[in-house]
């Protein structure tokens, strides 16, 4: 007989299915927008299964203001992600909170946000894991479902790349090499699994250079970046008073944008990713890369510790203009 399992399974003798999953109940927090400098509200909500990732304007009625988060509704990678959809509504920042929602394993969730981005709170993912956390997730009546690498996709030069390769599990590399001696060259390597992103990833803030600041805000963006929201450098030193979060913060934030950025495939990935230098641009075009070779990738339900190909293409579920 088929039991509720603790991690996200069903059991039944030896054989586990993992399921997808949803939150129990809605959740909601208030921040400034890195970006727009204005004040935000944010509402997580449980969404049914085979949803997804799901979007919404608050601000802006009807069936328009909904967005699908995933790889091909990205429509600028400036210094963030922001999708869009075919009524020209967009929402911004969405990278740290997708993050969070990979990290803990979340497939449906509607998100609904007051403005067009999302609030950037300390500049980390660990206000959203926190959310999720208090909100609770609990399993769906559905399989879940993963892409699986089957060959190497890379997109890039000798100066900056990202590139799936297959793996059994889910795990992430990246290296950074700045000409800065606080910064200079780190690596990092994580599994997905058992809690790590929220351990060694979510805390990690996004981060700046101050003489780069003018020139942001010239282009309207990094209206609302504050001490408070991000690490920022300045000639060799931090001027946070509180200084770093880890030794290694700056690449611990550049692989969380790129959970955040790489989980708009849809689903989460079995393979490796590895970035060097890589951003919110290159991300995105190595997910465009992927989904043009269909000999490097399949769609699978995940069963246990095996993956086996899907029976037929999965249909997202419609959400509700008014839901």
């Amino acid at each position: 007989m088929l039991q509720r399992g603790n991690g996200g399974t069903r059991r039944s003798g030896i054989d586990a299915v993992a399921f997808q999953k949803t939150l129990k109940e809605s959740i909601s927090c208030s921040g400034t927008g890195l970006h727009s400098g204005h004040r935000l509200t944010l509402t997580l909500r449980p969404a049914d299964p085979d949803t997804g990732l799901v979007f919404r304007r608050t601000d802006l009625p009807g069936r328009g203001a909904t967005i699908q988060a995933q790889w091909d509704n990205v429509v600028d990678s400036r210094l963030c992600t922001t999708i869009g959809n075919d009524e020209g509504v967009t929402i911004g920042t969405i990278e740290h909170l997708v993050a969070a929602l990979a990290g803990a394993g979340v497939d449906n969730v509607l998100v609904e946000v007051n403005g067009a981005e999302v609030p950037a709170m300390d500049g980390s993912a660990e206000p959203f894991s926190f959310l999720i956390e208090c909100a609770g997730t609990v399993e769906q009546d559905a399989p879940r479902k993963a892409i699986q690498i089957l060959e190497p996709v890379s997109v890039g030069d000798v100066t900056k790349s990202a590139t799936l390769m297959p793996s059994s599990g889910r795990s992430f590399s990246f290296e950074i090499d700045f000409d800065n001696s606080l910064i200079g060259r780190q690596h990092l390597h994580v599994e997905l699994v058992n809690g790590t992103f929220r351990r060694e990833l979510a805390r990690a803030r996004t981060f700046g250079f101050e003489h780069e600041v003018a020139a942001m805000r010239s282009m309207g963006l990094a209206r609302g970046g504050s001490l408070e929201n991000a690490v920022v450098v300045s000639d060799g030193r931090i001027l946070n008073e509180d200084g770093l979060r880890f030794d290694d913060e700056f690449v611990r934030h550049k692989l969380l944008d790129s959970i955040g950025d790489i989980y708009l495939a849809g689903y989460p990935i079995i393979g490796h990713f590895h970035g060097f230098k890589s951003g919110h641009a290159l991300n995105n075009t190595l997910l465009r890369t992927l989904f043009d070779r269909p000999d490097a990738w399949r769609l699978v339900t995940l069963d246990g510790e095996m993956a086996e190909p899907v029976r037929a293409p999965v249909q997202r579920t419609p959400v509700a203009a008014n839901a």
